[in-house]
């Protein structure tokens, strides 16, 4: 991968926001987040120490344009979706009839010329913030494509809007994609996207997803990361709930290089809730963190995460679950379990459950636990004549089947299921 010359970044964010003809406020954000970038911190994921991976390095295709989408294979079966290639939109389609309802559904940038003041309204000002982190800054100074998605208010959309990513390492583009979800009061819907890469390349991934939830909204948000094994990866995804909204997280970490991801829920309307599920394999020498948190902020908020991951070979998967109730959360709900299934020795796991309560009046427990496959399952499917390698697939397909069963489109379950297989294989 080749770098683009540090002199050469802020003409490079320049031209780039020039010729996406984005407004002064975008830029003027880009270039407050570049001048952030050197004060401030990494992030602190516990017990990952990721601080020499590669994920700030801007490589000279960042800003150019890249035409070649061969081998991109498009979804058949959803009435609406978005394809993006590296950073163009190759695919884009949305009926008629939600078009006319005020529905939303295009790239970032389109969106930013065509309905700025919305994105303006809730871009990197509600769930995450710009000047964050050192990673959240670099983001917003170098992001170049994304997707915005939007529901006006008592909107019930019942078909699930599907978005695929695909990056393409043989570009050599830092591939910073921003995802912008935000339903408006009372509307309903379901989210799909997918993440792969073309191409063997080494290459960087900063990804950030923001979810609004206004009052009484209910959100399904799936996703099957599947970046390559020469893409090291930053994931944050974030939601921001209001009063009596939900949020419910399905996301299949299947990626192949290394991994650090935030997945994180802030319940900050009385009476809002999420249940977040994450599944995740590691193989070979891969190292995989994930920090998934549910912060209370409000009365009777409800926060469940469930986290199941296996590991094997030589491979790393840390798992940090933490609940966080705060002071005036009364009546507040934070549930917390994280499991982590090892199939080899040389295999390292961690799961990490953390409660930080400071109200009384409250809910919240947890459970966490790294070990073998249950001996006595084992025992029993054995028993029933099926071989030892089918039945410890089995086994495994079980104990990572909560979350394929909450993601609703089946080409996308069997998709993962597919993948689950072929790494275990």
């Amino acid at each position: 991968m080749k770098a683009m010359s540090q002199l050469n970044h802020l003409e490079a964010i320049k031209q780039f926001s020039q010729k996406r003809q984005e407004p002064e406020w975008m830029l003027e954000l880009r270039l407050k987040a570049y001048d952030q970038i050197d004060q401030l911190e990494l992030p602190v994921i516990e017990r990952a120490h990721y601080e020499r991976w590669p994920l700030m390095e801007v490589s000279e295709g960042t800003f150019e344009d890249d035409e070649t989408f061969s081998g991109v294979i498009l979804p058949d079966d959803s009435e609406q979706r978005v394809v993006q290639f590296g950073k163009n939109t190759i695919e884009e389609i949305l009926p008629q009839t939600l078009i006319d309802q005020g529905v939303i559904f295009t790239d970032l940038f389109t969106a930013i010329k065509e309905h700025g003041d919305l994105v303006k309204e809730v871009y990197m000002q509600l769930a995450v913030k710009y000047d964050e982190d050192k990673l959240t800054a670099f983001h917003t100074a170098f992001m170049n494509s994304g997707l915005f998605l939007y529901v006006p208010k008592n909107v019930v959309v019942n078909e699930p809007f599907e978005a695929v990513f695909v990056q393409n390492s043989q570009f050599q583009e830092l591939f910073a994609k921003h995802i912008l979800v935000y339903a408006d009061e009372n509307s309903e819907f379901t989210y799909v996207e997918r993440f792969e890469t073309i191409g063997e390349e080494k290459a960087a991934a900063s990804i950030i997803a923001e979810v609004i939830t206004k009052p009484g909204a209910k959100v399904k948000y799936s996703a099957v990361d599947q970046l390559g094994e020469n893409t090291v990866s930053y994931f944050n995804r974030r939601g921001h709930l209001l009063q009596d909204s939900r949020l419910d997280w399905a996301i299949g970490v299947m990626n192949g290089g290394n991994v650090i991801a935030d997945f994180d829920t802030d319940l900050i309307g009385t009476g809002s809730h999420s249940e977040i599920k994450v599944v995740a394999i590691s193989m070979g020498h891969q190292v995989q963190a994930i920090d998934t948190r549910v912060t209370n902020f409000a009365r009777h908020s409800v926060g469940h995460i469930l986290q199941h991951g296996v590991i094997k070979d030589r491979a790393t998967l840390t798992f940090n679950g933490i609940g966080h109730i705060l002071k005036g959360a009364k009546g507040a709900d934070a549930q917390q379990e994280s499991r982590v299934l090892m199939l080899s020795d040389n295999a390292r796991g961690d799961a990490n459950p953390i409660l930080l309560i400071d109200e009384n009046d409250v809910t919240a427990g947890h459970a966490a636990s790294v070990g073998r496959v249950d001996p006595e399952e084992m025992y029993y499917l054995m028993s029933r004549g099926i071989p030892k390698a089918e039945a410890e697939r089995l086994v495994i397909r079980g104990f990572l089947g909560s979350v394929i069963a909450a993601i609703p489109l089946k080409n996308i379950r069997d998709e993962l299921v597919n993948t689950i297989e072929r790494k275990l294989v």
